[in-house]
């Protein structure tokens, strides 16, 4: 798909062109649509991507990488609470990834509540290290006093 190469050279507007001119049914494809959806993301067209993300959502509600994209489109435009609603909507498999519950610890800070978003955080830290840091930057916790979960509790 040409779409495919554009988004390589990082050319999201010739990109979306070029998937604007498929066939209607083509355009309605799992890959036609991820490729629309990568491109939105690129250029930050989120009510967009939201849009795109939530369709292929409904084609394949068992794909997780689908839920995390659309809640992060959501909270983009400023609706966290639905992207919060949207994530915990997705399939079952999202409890075992870190990026779900760090997301989520992002969403729930944003929305004021802090003991869940800090019991979200803690868990996606003990399941990937490498977040610890990430969370120490991110302005979506911002205010937010970032733990090392395994260090919880000792003293020095």
């Amino acid at each position: 798909m040409a779409a495919k190469g554009w988004l390589e050279l990082g050319l999201p507007n010739e990109a979306l062109l070029e998937l604007a001119e498929l066939p209607t049914h083509l355009q309605m494809r799992r890959e036609a649509l991820e490729l629309k959806l990568v491109a939105q993301m690129t250029r930050q067209s989120w009510n967009s991507a939201s849009d795109t993300a939530r369709l292929l959502c409904l084609k394949d509600p068992e794909e997780p990488l689908f839920f995390l994209r659309a809640a992060y489109c959501l909270h983009e435009t400023g609706d966290t609470l639905a992207a919060c609603n949207w994530l915990l909507r997705g399939p079952k498999s999202l409890i075992d990834m870190a990026v779900f519950h760090y997301n989520l610890a992002c969403y729930l800070w944003t929305l004021g509540e802090e003991q869940r978003a800090r019991s979200h955080l803690d868990t996606a830290i003990r399941m990937d290290r490498s977040l610890l840091e990430s969370a120490k930057d991110d302005s979506d916790l911002h205010g937010l006093e970032i733990e090392d979960p395994a260090m919880a509790g000792k003293a020095d």
